[in-house]
């Protein structure tokens, strides 16, 4: 059980995470709604303790992860792995070096450091790109691959750390819809088939409602909306994505649904310019 108590994260006077408030149990598959600028991308940032909440606490188990500091830090960084809309991979690697970065945290300090890999690595790293249909393409560097290839890159990366909660940031926004439901189906799959808790952020209403157990919006840097799908009403989403929805008809969801298209759209753009600038 992952418990969210009093979440805040402000920059300057601006609250991105107002006072945020969850339990989210072990083996659920999880989607984070909301416009660009709810706060969805720094409370992910906070569970993996990328950054650090102004105010409040995250636990798990008896561990206050918070407080959590050196080899303690590095240990529940392997247990949450991240996937980023970037991609995060080094692109004049291979596949499978990318994939085996991975396990850096599961090596000693020294070994780190060289990046030396044992066998047993080389055998999961395989075995996960296998899984994910890219075992093929292991000795290609990861910057020829396309944006779905190195998205299922990115997820072998992850599977490898052996984590106990994935938390996808925009997995899929800068992805066509044919790789967007390969991506989807993959982080699917892990999430039935092994238990592992997958915590994802996403612009798609009909995306998120088809793959996910919950769905929790977010406006403001709050929580609007925490439960299944099928309770998501047209009122609770027009106050998600900003909008006056007076019933609960076909024309308001289309509304909702074009302007969810729209910060899809604008994320996958901003994904683009980040990969063209850091190239």
């Amino acid at each position: 059980m992952l418990r969210i108590e009093g979440l805040t994260k402000r920059f300057g006077t601006n609250a991105a995470v107002d006072n945020v408030t969850l339990s989210i149990p072990r083996g659920e598959m999880v989607g984070i709604i909301g416009r660009s600028g709810a706060g969805k991308s720094t409370l992910l940032r906070m569970l993996n303790r990328l950054a650090d909440p102004s105010e409040g606490r995250i636990v798990s188990g008896d561990r206050d992860v918070t407080a959590l500091k050196g080899a303690a830090l590095r240990r529940w960084r392997r247990d949450t792995a991240m996937i980023f809309q970037q991609f995060n991979l080094v692109g004049r690697l291979d596949v499978l070096t990318n994939v085996l970065l991975g396990r850096l945290n599961h090596r000693s300090a020294a070994l780190t450091l060289v990046k030396s890999f044992s066998r047993d690595d080389k055998i999961r790293a395989i075995a996960a790109l296998e899984r994910l249909d890219m075992g093929h393409l292991l000795a290609q560097r990861a910057e020829t691959l396309s944006g779905g290839q190195q998205q299922r890159v990115a997820i072998a990366r992850a599977l490898v750390q052996e984590p106990q909660i994935i938390l996808a940031d925009e997995p899929i926004a800068s992805l066509d819809p044919r790789n967007t439901q390969v991506v989807m189906d993959a982080l699917f799959r892990i999430n039935r088939e092994d238990g592992i808790t997958v915590v994802s952020n996403l612009h798609h209403l009909d995306i998120a409602s088809k793959y996910c157990d919950r769905l929790i919006g977010m406006a403001a840097g709050k929580v609007v909306f925490d439960g299944p799908p099928h309770q998501l009403t047209s009122e609770v989403a027009a106050k998600l994505y900003g909008i006056e929805a007076k019933d609960a008809g076909a024309e308001a969801l289309d509304q909702l649904e074009a302007i969810a298209s729209e910060e899809a759209q604008r994320a996958k753009q901003d994904a683009e310019r980040a990969r063209q600038t850091a190239a």
